[in-house]
């Protein structure tokens, strides 16, 4: 693909607007379009040009990229009315978001049945990656179109994986990663309660896990920065990791394979996601956990 070649980006969130960003850094012009004023207004400062539908981006735009929150979103932006499948230009379609195995097939049906190419291609590495460009890219596609694309996806991914052929197994990697991120955050804030209760300082009790084989992200990246701290400002809000993990255990059940411990990490998330307001960032599942056990965790000086 020539450096100068128009690229379409729909969504343009926490992930998204870093990740356009990378994309416009490589060389490429960038046609976009989102439903926040503000955030197509920051993205026309930069330089895109904003569309006033996703239908427009898939027309002028032959490579679009969405990086949207959740599958019904995502179903109506690529396949609805007035959405991408229409679109008159757009000929290779790269999906950033985490949309479920189910969801990623049937939008690939949809469209490869008019021609167009699909790579599921959802990230890993939160807000943080995508502004670094340091995110895991979880791709899935036909070979072909994984090659045609991967120079775009390295602009903005330090890691970027084929993990299978079918648009889904992506999702798949990724849901699972997310479990496991999940029960380490969730158990961290188990561990850390426990630990304050029974008078140890979390600060030292993180360097202990830390030093230890207890180390995970939580440990060493979301508690010192987000938890200590009490700012609880990761940049991912917790109802779409509750939405992630349902995702994950629906397609365990539909494959018919057991995962006890995932399904009671799910539950505990749901019932986090219950208790906590719609827009909580994801580190704040650890209230629930201090209320259980009557403590608060905090750096001395935080």
């Amino acid at each position: 693909m020539s450096p100068d070649a128009r690229i379409g980006f729909v969504g343009l969130g926490a992930m998204g607007a870093p990740i356009s960003e990378a994309i416009a850094a490589g060389g490429h012009a960038l046609v976009v379009h989102d439903r926040d004023a503000r955030a197509l207004e920051a993205a026309v400062a930069a330089g895109a040009v904003a569309a006033p539908s996703a239908r427009a981006v898939a027309d002028a735009a032959e490579v679009v990229f969405v990086s949207l929150p959740t599958p019904d979103v995502v179903l109506e932006v690529a396949c609805g009315d007035g959405g991408l499948a229409g679109g008159g230009a757009m000929h290779t379609y790269v999906d950033l978001s985490t949309t479920g195995a189910v969801v990623a097939a049937e939008v690939a049906a949809k469209l490869a049945s008019q021609g167009i190419d699909v790579l599921d291609a959802p990230v890993s590495g939160g807000v943080a990656g995508a502004r670094a460009r340091t995110l895991a890219v979880i791709a899935a596609g036909e070979p072909h179109v994984f090659e045609r694309m991967r120079p775009l996806l390295e602009l903005f991914g330090g890691n970027v994986f084929h993990v299978g052929d079918a648009p889904g197994q992506g999702q798949t990697a990724k849901l699972l990663n997310n479990l496991l991120s999940a029960t380490a955050t969730a158990i961290t804030s188990e561990a850390v309660t426990m630990g304050l209760a029974a008078g140890l300082d979390p600060a030292t009790l993180l360097g202990v896990f830390n030093a230890g084989t207890g180390r995970n992200m939580a440990t060493a990246h979301k508690f010192p920065a987000h938890v200590l701290t009490r700012r609880f400002d990761s940049g991912f809000r917790l109802e779409l990791m509750a939405k992630d993990l349902e995702l994950c255990m629906a397609e365990a059940r539909g494959r018919q394979v057991p995962m006890l411990l995932g399904g009671l990490v799910q539950q505990i998330w749901t019932l986090a996601r219950t208790q906590s307001a719609s827009d909580a960032d994801h580190t704040e599942i650890v209230r629930l956990f201090e209320r259980w056990a009557g403590v608060e965790i905090a750096a001395s000086d935080a």
